[in-house]
């Protein structure tokens, strides 16, 4: 039988230490970048990635926003892209379910960017629906190796989305504070 400490230690979202980690960040000046790689910290560590980025949803406009990205070069933060229409969509935004791919040739039928993922070394990815309110809030976004997302990776991405929402909402909390101090809210 385990202990409550093995138990925890086994699930960061019943550790307090991960949660005390993620407060401290949302204490920090840079936001919402220190909460949001406190985030990735904890994917990478609980799941694994090569990229990592977040991105926010407008329904509005169909776009999304990338909020956060450990490879600025190639995803700069602020930039903004379509959202993938068709099963992508339906499944992610629809369903409020995790897009998976272990394949490259996955990848490529519902990302154009294929070829920039392919030679960064990727050829697998979960897109995460973060879900707030009903709707889908963002996503958290990562990718690997081929072949690198087993099922039970794709349960322990999953399990990770409160902390994928705190990130999420601080960056949204940041947007509206600055537009409150910038007179245009």
């Amino acid at each position: 039988m385990s202990t409550t400490v093995e138990r925890n230690a086994a699930d960061p979202v019943l550790d307090p230490k991960a949660w005390d980690a993620l407060i401290a960040a949302l204490g920090e000046q840079d936001q919402p970048t220190a909460t949001l790689a406190k985030v990735e910290e904890l994917y990478q560590r609980e799941v694994g990635a090569i990229i990592f980025t977040v991105m926010s949803a407008d329904f509005d406009t169909g776009m999304s926003r990338r909020l956060y990205s450990n490879h600025p070069q190639e995803y700069p933060t602020s930039g903004y892209k379509q959202s993938a229409a068709g099963k992508w969509n339906d499944l992610v935004f629809g369903e409020k379910k995790p897009y998976v791919a272990n394949t490259i040739e996955e990848i490529a039928t519902v990302f154009h960017d294929h070829e920039l993922i392919q030679s960064l070394g990727c050829g697998s990815c979960i897109n995460v629906p973060v879900v707030f309110e009903g709707s889908v809030l963002g996503t958290i976004n990562i990718l690997d190796k081929a072949g690198a997302y087993t099922p039970e990776k794709v349960e322990r991405a999953m399990a990770l989305r409160p902390f994928a929402a705190i990130g999420i909402l601080a960056a949204t909390v940041t947007e509206q504070a600055s537009k409150i101090r910038d007179g245009k809210a």
